[in-house]
């Protein structure tokens, strides 16, 4: 079961509950993956338009820092259950709540 109050969200890939948290660890990856250079550049790039390719980017994150040991190339033949919305509800989640840790 996910802690919202410990900043995880639960996703459910390829039928299987999986908890998603953006640990410190996680934050570096998505930084390195979506090219930022701080926290506060990919919050500001993240509250704009994203992309499929950063949602992707987030749900992976959130993945590792929640213990998957999977890779963005995993992700692609993965099923998330409802779709690329929900993915894109999730993630939103997954950084509100990675933030509300930070503050």
């Amino acid at each position: 079961m996910a802690n919202p109050h410990g900043g995880e969200v639960a996703v459910i890939l390829d039928g299987c509950r999986r908890v998603m948290k953006l640990t410190l660890g996680a934050l570096a990856e998505l930084e390195e993956s979506l090219g930022e250079d701080s926290i506060a550049a990919l919050v500001a790039r993240l509250e704009g338009e994203v992309s499929a390719r950063d949602v992707a980017a987030l749900i992976v994150a959130g993945l590792r820092g929640g213990g998957w040991p999977g890779r963005a190339a995993d992700l692609v033949a993965t099923e998330i259950e409802g779709g690329p919305v929900e993915a894109a509800r999730l993630a939103a989640v997954l950084v509100a709540r990675a933030i509300g840790e930070l503050a």
